[in-house]
């Protein structure tokens, strides 16, 4: 849904797997934005945010968090981790797009 929602809006989608296959993506390509969910197999979205996060050329990427944790805690580390923005699923895609408008 979510990849559906960016490729109708125009913006070019990479999907992957799991936190790793992410994160070897990462390494592989430069993505202008990153969308990550928290819970993940294999590595969670905030250990995937945070080894990000050292790679330089994501220093000042946004990285937005589309997930069903709600919880002020989950918020907070997902901040300290460096994660840009918090959305909540099931999303609105026209707040997902807004969101990206404004960070990008």
């Amino acid at each position: 849904m979510v990849s559906h929602t960016l490729q109708d809006a125009g913006y070019e989608v990479e999907t992957a797997t799991d936190g790793r296959d992410a994160l070897t993506k990462a390494q592989k390509s430069r993505f202008d934005v990153i969308i990550s969910d928290v819970n993940m197999p294999v590595m969670s979205g905030f250990e995937f945010v945070k080894a990000v996060r050292l790679q330089s050329q994501y220093k000042f990427t946004p990285i937005l968090m589309l997930t069903t944790e709600t919880s002020p805690e989950k918020k907070q580390e997902g901040k300290a981790v460096g994660a840009t923005g918090w959305l909540v699923k099931p999303f609105n895609p026209e707040t997902l797009l807004k969101t990206l408008q404004r960070v990008l």
